[in-house]
């Protein structure tokens, strides 16, 4: 009888939901999100959950198709591809919108965010919001901003114990120009490239290393090519979330509101995801045979004052007034 009972509620509540749905003004569509990451990553997990509650909030009638592992090709041909209607949505490093707005450079800032609690309070609020707003004259539409994490360098010569040890080594940078900047001030060699084409340049020693958060560098199996790992946490990534607005455009109302609403929901389940991931990610490459180290505070120090001329740099062609906004939301939450 309890079993009946509790079946009869969950048919009652699918039924509600589904009602509720068949309510709204909500067409049968078909969304393809792609993202560089592979299967298991959590942005990949955080597309299957926004895929889950889309099609629980639309009662099936709107359906998600993920394509993960970078399949749709590189960042740049996502973005061309969402902005020519081919491709509904993407999930991307933020700082790799500066080929479109160039104040999204401001995202590649290195050591700007002291934790992702600092971030979150950014990228949501006003400042966060400001900056996607500006990509709706480049026909994209940003919804939220997900989590990559903290980035840190691996490379396959050498553990790197002191900023003087990166000198020379030949690194794999997001094509974007502030970090190509970065690398060059650290005395090392950096170079573009997309990201479907790191782990082969990496095993072919085309590349020395590479730099990314510590989930990207295990569900990516770069330990297999890469065995030493310094701890740098030298860069934070958002990832922003963003919809075709070709695709936006053609939607109603309710449409709009349940993908936007679908989209921060599983954001904050993404984050949680990617939160807990950074912290067993290091354990598991441990054991996959990677050697770790840790820059002493010092050292750390050195690599800081070897960025501020590059962060100098670009805060004046980001623009006075965006840098301005973002250190004053900064200064809120510091407080």
């Amino acid at each position: 009888m309890k079993r009946l009972l509790i079946k009869t509620l969950v048919a009652a509540a699918a039924l509600a939901a589904f009602g509720s749905a068949s309510a709204l003004d909500i067409q049968e569509r078909t969304i393809k999100f792609a993202t560089q990451n592979p299967k298991g990553h959590p942005l990949v997990i955080g597309m299957e959950k926004f895929a889950e509650i889309v099609a629980a909030k639309s009662g099936g009638k709107i359906k998600v198709n993920m394509f993960p592992g970078g399949v749709l090709g590189g960042d740049a041909p996502n973005v061309s591809a969402l902005q020519g209607g081919t491709l509904e949505m993407v999930s991307m490093n933020s700082g790799i919108l500066a080929s479109q707005v160039k104040e999204f450079a401001i995202y590649d800032f290195p050591f700007q965010f002291a934790s992702g609690k600092e971030a979150d309070f950014v990228v949501d609020g006003p400042f966060g919001k400001m900056m996607h707003a500006k990509l709706q004259d480049k026909g994209m539409v940003g919804l939220t901003y997900w989590e990559l994490g903290f980035r840190n360098m691996t490379n396959s010569k050498r553990p790197i114990n002191s900023v003087a040890d990166m000198a020379g080594l030949k690194i794999r940078v997001i094509p974007n120009p502030i970090n190509l900047d970065w690398v060059k001030a650290l005395d090392a060699n950096p170079t573009p490239m997309a990201f479907p084409e790191v782990y082969a340049a990496l095993e072919s020693k085309a590349l020395d290393g590479q730099e990314n958060p510590l989930s990207v560098i295990l569900a990516n199996k770069f330990s297999e090519v890469q065995k030493n790992l310094t701890l740098t946490n030298h860069q934070y990534n958002p990832q922003s979330v963003i919809i075709s607005k070709k695709f936006w455009d053609k939607l109603s109302a309710d449409e709009k509101k349940l993908i936007g609403d679908a989209a921060v929901e599983a954001g904050k389940y993404q984050r949680q995801v990617a939160r807990e991931a950074a912290g067993t990610a290091l354990d598991a490459l441990k054991k996959a045979g990677m050697q770790v180290t840790e820059l002493p505070p010092a050292e750390v120090d050195k690599l800081r004052d070897k960025m501020r001329p590059v962060i100098a740099k670009y805060a004046v062609s980001v623009g006075q007034e965006t840098v301005q906004a973002l250190q004053a939301e900064l200064a809120k939450i510091r407080k």
